[in-house]
């Protein structure tokens, strides 16, 4: 047989392959093929190794071991499902514990106000840092007198202290008066810091005493909710304020 015979009839030979599993037979398990003794095998083995763990944990199992799972679960269609437990609390004992977790927010409100009060009479909102633009409007007849106005003459004071907003003395007084307080620049800055920080923890107070203002409207708002009225809701409950509920009106004896 010639070489050009036999490359000839290895051309018209068809590759073999075997035939793949259909999908609906997969679950029947692996299909009989040439190469799939060694998944059968490691699947095997696999099986083996499991039944021999469930019976090792069973031989090694305590009679007397007791956890409340087995009482609080129970099995529905094959899944184990942890039984809910009944609220054990009369609607009565949770409206008093929302009345004391009310009284509770609300005393820390309280409290919260007055270090705000005392605050505020330490600074008295001087020079306040992130505050509105302060405007001072004069008023003046002709535009000359705007073209020429002197706003430390009308003051009465030196133009080194025009910007301030307070304890602005004026010349007379500087004349019968030493000034008081630091002047050094170096002390001046550090006291400009001290009374940046005091306004940011005002600032900080105020926003905690408004946020526990919603806190305690919103919990007086779900203790209402539990009474049996008949309610419709107008308004959804958003970060700064309680949902607003429409109730039915009662006439009470």
């Amino acid at each position: 047989m010639s070489a050009a015979f036999r490359k000839a009839a290895k051309a018209r030979q068809r590759p073999h392959r075997e035939r793949a599993q259909p999908a609906a037979r997969t679950k029947l398990g692996l299909l009989e093929k040439k190469k799939d003794y060694r998944l059968r095998a490691h699947d095997y083995h696999k099986k083996q190794n499991a039944l021999r763990a469930l019976q090792k944990k069973a031989l090694d199992k305590n009679p007397d071991e007791f956890y409340f799972k087995m009482i609080r679960a129970e099995v529905k269609d094959g899944v184990h499902v942890i039984k809910q437990q009944k609220d054990e609390i009369t609607p009565e004992q949770v409206k008093l514990m929302r009345t004391q977790d009310i009284k509770y927010v609300e005393m820390k409100r309280v409290a919260e106000a007055k270090k705000i009060e005392r605050l505020k009479a330490e600074l008295h909102l001087l020079d306040a840092a992130g505050s509105g633009p302060r405007r001072h409007l004069f008023f003046v007849d002709t535009e000359r007198e705007v073209q020429e106005f002197d706003i430390a003459a009308h003051l009465d004071t030196v133009p080194e202290l025009v910007d301030r907003v307070y304890n602005r003395p004026t010349i007379a007084t500087l004349q019968k008066e030493t000034v008081k307080g630091p002047t050094d620049p170096v002390h001046l800055k550090k006291l400009a810091q001290q009374r940046k920080n005091q306004y940011d923890l005002l600032r900080q107070r105020i926003e905690r005493e408004k946020a526990m203002f919603v806190i305690s409207q919103k919990i007086q708002t779900r203790k209402d909710l539990l009474d049996k009225t008949h309610k419709v809701k107008v308004k959804k409950e958003t970060t700064t304020g309680p949902a607003i509920y429409k109730f039915k009106f009662q006439r009470k004896r």
